[in-house]
C-alpha cells in the first residue's frame, strides 16, 4: 500500500507540474498582433512583413479592410493593434477631426504622384503656355504643387507648406495653364493637356505605373509617405519595435523593389 501511495503521489506531482508548465506556456505564448491594411499593395507588403516577423518570434495577423476609412476607428476601438494604410497628413487630419489618440511610429512606403503625358516624352519638350491638369481636391492640389515645384516648373509661398493652393503660386516660369479637375477625370484629360499629375491609385486603375510611365514622380521621402500607426498607449511596446524592425528589414526592402520596382517607393 505504501509503495502504491508513493507511486500515486509521484504521478500527481508529474501531472501537476505538466499542467503548470502548460498554463505557463499558454500565458507566455504571444497573441498575434492585428495590423489593419487596405487591399492591394499595402496588404501584399504587410504579408511579407508577417513572414519576416514570424522568423523573429512575432506573430502578425493581417486584417484587410475594404473601406480604409474605417481602419483608424477600428484601431481606436482596439479591434486591431496597428494600422498601415495612410500618409501622415491624412493621419493628422483624422486625429484633429475625431480626436483620435493615435501616433505614427514609422514610415512605410510612398505611393507617388507622377506626371503622365500622351504628348511628351520628357519635360524638356514642354511648351510655354501649355495646359496641364492636377487633382481638384485640397490635398491633391497641395501635393501636385509640391511635385511641380520640385520639377522647377513653379514656386509657391513657403508659408503655404502642405496646404498650398493655386493662389499661393509665386512664379510660373512657362506660364502654364493649370486646370484642377476631379481625380476620376485626370486620365481622360491626357487627350487634351500637355501632362496631368495623377495619384498612384488612379494611375494604377488606368494601367499606368510611375516608374515606367511617369515623366517625373515624387521622391521616396515625400512628406506624403505612408505611416505605421498605433495607439498612443502602445507606442512604447516591445512588439511595436519588433514590427518596425520587420517592416524595415532587408527582406521586405527586396520584396518591394522586386515586386513594384520604383512605382512603390521606400523612404527608409
Amino acid at each position: 500500500m505504501k509503495r502504491r501511495s508513493v507511486v500515486a503521489a509521484v504521478a500527481w506531482l508529474v501531472l501537476g507540474a505538466s499542467s503548470f508548465q502548460a498554463a505557463q506556456a499558454a500565458q507566455a505564448a504571444p497573441q498575434a498582433i492585428k495590423v489593419g491594411v487596405s487591399a492591394g499593395a499595402q496588404a501584399e507588403i504587410m504579408n511579407e512583413v508577417r513572414r519576416v516577423a514570424a522568423t523573429r518570434g512575432l506573430a502578425l495577423d493581417v486584417v484587410v479592410f475594404d473601406q480604409p476609412s474605417r481602419i483608424d476607428a477600428a484601431l481606436v476601438a482596439k479591434q486591431i493593434d496597428a494600422a498601415s494604410f495612410e500618409d501622415e497628413p491624412a493621419l493628422d487630419a483624422r486625429r484633429k477631426r475625431h480626436g483620435y489618440a493615435l501616433t505614427r511610429v514609422a514610415t512605410t512606403v510612398t505611393f507617388p504622384f507622377a506626371l503622365y503625358s500622351r504628348k511628351l516624352t520628357n519635360l524638356g519638350q514642354l511648351q510655354r503656355g501649355a495646359t496641364i491638369a492636377i487633382p481638384d481636391d485640397r490635398a491633391g492640389i497641395a501635393r501636385a504643387l509640391i511635385l511641380l515645384q520640385n520639377e522647377t516648373l513653379l514656386t509657391f509661398r513657403d508659408s503655404a507648406g502642405l496646404h498650398a493652393t493655386l493662389a499661393d503660386i509665386t512664379s510660373n516660369r512657362l506660364d502654364l495653364k493649370i486646370r484642377a479637375i476631379p481625380r476620376a477625370r485626370l486620365y481622360d484629360a491626357l487627350n487634351s493637356v500637355a501632362f496631368a499629375v495623377i495619384d498612384s491609385d488612379s494611375a494604377a486603375r488606368a494601367g499606368l505605373y510611375p516608374a515606367r510611365d511617369g515623366l517625373g514622380l515624387e521622391d521616396a521621402r515625400s512628406p506624403y509617405a505612408n505611416v505605421l500607426t498605433v495607439r498612443d498607449s502602445d507606442r512604447g511596446g516591445a512588439w511595436v519595435a519588433q514590427l518596425v524592425a520587420a517592416y524595415h528589414s532587408n527582406d521586405v526592402a527586396h520584396f518591394i523593389l522586386t515586386r513594384y520596382q520604383d512605382s512603390v517607393r521606400r523612404p527608409w
